[in-house]
């Protein structure tokens, strides 16, 4: 029995210590992972945030399928808050920030149209959150809106044209309208005539993906991917 009971003692310190082992492995090889998967943040408004959807169905949920289902080892991040205006967006921003995204895409501006803010005043706070990215070196993907056409022409043509000058002023990825090939389609839409059903955002991935990948590519490019 003395002789039996140190090896036996020994024999559970060296599994104890090989399960130690492998857990460490495990955990190391789980943090590679997550050191290597870029981080997206779709910030905007209802139109990210899943107004009316389940989660899955959202906009970044979709987003982040679609990314995966092309290879790209990608978590998108979703930084939507329903109501967002273009002011209440650019007050947020630092907060949305604290997940440390290596890219961003910038979907704002549609509730502005639909209280008929002036779109000077949406050129300014998004030209203010847009500077404010710059300064943090974020890669960001400009999603242009249009206003809706029962707030007259000339308020239509002001809104609709700052999405482009903004893209252009502060040198960005632009999708001209978020809504492309959605708005307006009832077959794609919720009852309110506004928000996308899940097909609806489907249709809306499909149309972007390329233009994300353009994004994930000047990310993967900069400097703070592995951080």
């Amino acid at each position: 029995m003395r002789s039996f009971l140190p090896s036996l003692r020994f024999g559970g310190l060296r599994r104890c210590c090989f399960l130690l082992i492998l857990c460490a492995l495990g955990t190391s090889g789980s943090l590679a992972a997550q050191a290597s998967e870029v981080r997206l943040l779709a910030f905007g408004d209802s139109l990210v945030h899943g107004y009316g959807l389940d989660e899955q169905d959202t906009f970044p949920a979709q987003l982040e399928a679609a990314l995966r289902e092309r290879g790209h080892q990608v978590q998108v991040i979703n930084g939507g808050n329903s109501g967002d205006t273009s002011a209440a967006g650019l007050a947020r921003l630092n907060w949305a920030l604290i997940d440390d995204p290596h890219a961003i895409i910038v979907v704002m501006g549609a509730n502005d149209a639909l209280r008929g803010i002036e779109p000077a005043e949406t050129y300014a706070n998004l030209s203010s959150l847009l500077s404010d990215l710059e300064d943090a070196d974020l890669p960001t993907l400009l999603a242009g809106m249009m206003a809706p056409r029962n707030m007259g022409a000339e308020y239509a043509a002001e809104f609709d044209s700052l999405f482009p000058r903004l893209a252009a002023e502060h040198d960005l990825l632009f999708y001209p309208f978020f809504l492309e090939g959605v708005a307006a389609d009832p077959e794609l839409n919720q009852s309110d005539g506004m928000h996308p059903n899940s097909a609806g955002v489907s249709t809306i991935v499909a149309s972007i993906l390329p233009t994300v990948e353009e994004l994930l590519t000047r990310a993967a490019d900069g400097p703070d991917t592995e951080s």
